[in-house]
């Protein structure tokens, strides 16, 4: 007995240095971009760094730096891609996890899988090989490297997150309380969207955070379907995310504040990251309650 409880004191030890270590990795990230990032933000000044609309770090008499258009693109990127992608992988997850065949699962869960292994950078060139050229036909504009072009990409990304999530939360229901549904009088789809996902909304709410940390954190496919360009966001006009202005200038950026601005980008980006994760807890606490 003495052996096994201190197995057991043993690996309780082991799971809790794990946990503490992702806690430990969080704050190390946070405080090394506060510690590069805030010195840029200090000398250009919060207002002129969130709001300005300008980016030019390396303008010869008087750089600017303005990240406005970054916030509001990915802002407008996301939810764009939020609201494709949720729509379509929620339904998905339902019909895997609920009204398909085992033969049909696994041929859409391997598909689902494939998706999820392809990399960002193969998106990004298929999007640019077809996307791209299709939207400028399309719609008759001189570019098709669009804010809509990253919207599409971004909503197919995300969909293995939401799909894989919200389709483990769905199963994992007791089978009881749609059984308990069925004996009321309710049909398939009452039961499903009555019972099944009020059950299963915590999984599903993590599924969209992971969807959204996904699309919110892309940078590579974006970079070459939306056109990389310092712009304000329109639908149908070159674009560049949080994203990919700290990829895109990373490699040249000279030490100083130019390089400090781009700590403090990603410095917004984790913030952005921090409130989506509260305000959804948050409302699920609400929906819970």
């Amino acid at each position: 007995m003495k052996i096994k409880n201190i197995i057991e004191q043993v690996m309780k030890s082991f799971f809790f240095i794990c946990g503490m270590m992702t806690i430990i990795a969080m704050l190390t990230i946070a405080i090394y971009l506060i510690i590069n990032g805030v010195p840029a933000i200090r000398e250009v000044g919060l207002f002129n760094f969130l709001f300005g609309q300008i980016w030019a770090p390396v303008h010869s008499t008087e750089p600017q730096f303005g990240i406005l258009p970054f916030i509001l693109t990915s802002i407008y990127g996301t939810f764009g891609a939020v609201l494709i992608g949720v729509p379509i992988g929620l339904m998905t997850a339902i019909f895997l996890s609920k009204l398909s065949n085992p033969k049909i699962s696994v041929v859409v869960n391997t598909a689902v899988e494939l998706l999820a292994g392809i990399p960002s950078v193969v998106y990004g060139f298929i999007g640019l090989s077809v996307l791209v050229p299709l939207v400028r036909e399309t719609f008759g504009l001189l570019s098709g490297a669009t804010l809509f072009s990253a919207i599409i990409v971004l909503s197919i990304m995300i969909l293995p997150n939401i799909i894989n999530v919200s389709r483990v939360a769905l199963a994992a229901v007791p089978t009881k309380y749609e059984e308990a549904s069925y004996a009321l009088g309710a049909t398939k789809m009452e039961t499903i969207f009555k019972v099944s996902m009020p059950a299963a909304r915590s999984g599903i709410a993590a599924g969209v955070v992971l969807g959204i940390g996904r699309a919110i954190g892309e940078a590579m496919a974006v970079m070459m379907v939306a056109g990389n360009v310092a712009n304000m966001p329109e639908l149908f006009r070159g674009v560049r995310f949080l994203t990919t202005a700290i990829a895109s200038e990373l490699s040249y950026a000279a030490a100083g504040i130019h390089r400090n601005a781009l700590f403090s980008i990603a410095l917004v980006l984790f913030v952005f990251i921090i409130i989506i994760n509260i305000v959804l807890n948050l409302l699920l606490k609400r929906g819970v309650k």
